[in-house]
């Protein structure tokens, strides 16, 4: 086990941990940008595709679903639960100013036009 490793998920855990506690102890998602956390869910999806084709390890394994999970515990506790607090006026991020390009460039820099490349 690679420490850094270990140092960068622990940490990744305990932020995302924070986030969800502060939105659930507030009752309130005001100041979290919920169009980054659907692009963080997005990240996490695409990334952790091979999660049922591909066995690393019981820890590798174990903390893709952690963070798939909570990633998708932070969309549904923004836009389902406390979703009269969201603040969708001041969430103006362009989500397609992002998408767009990156789209582009997964079908330029890539091993294989597979499904999980």
């Amino acid at each position: 086990m690679n420490i850094f490793r270990l140092a960068g998920d622990v940490s990744h855990l305990v932020a995302i941990i924070i986030l969800l506690l502060k939105i659930w102890r507030s009752k309130s998602c005001a100041g979290i940008s919920g169009k980054s956390q659907v692009l963080f869910a997005f990240v996490f999806t695409t990334r952790y595709l091979d999660l049922f084709t591909i066995y690393i390890s019981a820890y590798n394994t174990v903390m893709k679903v952690v963070f798939l999970a909570l990633s998708y515990a932070t969309v549904y506790l923004i836009y389902m639960r406390f979703r009269n607090t969201y603040d969708s006026e001041n969430d103006t991020f362009r989500v397609e100013f992002l998408l767009v390009p990156v789209i582009g460039l997964s079908f330029l820099e890539n091993y294989s036009f597979t499904p999980l490349e």
